[in-house]
């Protein structure tokens, strides 16, 4: 539970100062090696708990962006605000993923919009991808513009096919009953202060 406040700590924190190139992330314990389709499975995990809370609690989706992960313009929603989440661990294929601890780095989507609105965004993106091939030797095939694909198949940093599924279920579509089990696992405590910034 000390994730959640502590991502709305972060968005309230853009909010004040919305500043460029804020990210939020999170470094893991790593327990043992995770292979690419492990790591995955457990960043798709952590993903649908936070989506999860937010729901329960009643924070809104940013209506910026889609929840269905098969839309091309879907996007992570917390607190009202899209992120596009990259995650990375030692056993990544791509090197430009790889970190000795399992990551999941929180990217707000405002901050690309901003780029895009300051004509900033397509000379970041060549470098980027300038940077990715020296290192890598050619350019990560899974990078797309927002609104080409789901940006969904990128966040993990494995190479998907086209029949790769998310599985990732959207708050709209969660059970009653799922959504009953999440609020038994919280405690009060676990939650947030109202005007305590954490």
């Amino acid at each position: 539970m000390r994730i959640y406040p502590a991502l709305l700590s972060f968005i309230a924190s853009y909010r004040e100062a919305p500043d460029l190139f804020q990210s939020f992330a999170v470094v893991f314990e790593e327990p043992e090696r995770l292979s690419e389709e492990a790591f995955e499975t457990c960043l798709w995990q952590r993903a649908q708990s936070l989506s999860d809370k937010d729901s329960w609690l009643g924070q809104p989706h940013d209506g910026r962006v889609a929840t269905d992960p098969d839309n091309p313009h879907f996007s992570l929603s917390f607190g009202g605000e899209a992120f596009f989440v990259v995650g990375l661990h030692p056993n990544a294929s791509r090197p430009a993923r790889r970190f000795p601890s399992p990551v999941m780095v929180f990217n707000l989507h405002a901050q690309f919009e901003r780029l895009r609105n300051e004509g900033r965004y397509e000379k970041l993106r060549a470098s980027i991808l300038q940077r990715d091939e020296a290192l890598a030797g050619s350019i990560n095939p899974m990078l797309s513009r927002h609104g080409e694909t789901s940006e969904a198949r990128q966040y993990s940093g494995r190479q998907v096919g086209p029949e790769w599924q998310c599985p990732f279920t959207p708050r709209a579509e969660r059970a009653p009953a799922d959504l009953a089990k999440m609020r038994e696992s919280i405690h009060p405590f676990d939650l947030p202060l109202i005007g305590s910034g954490a």
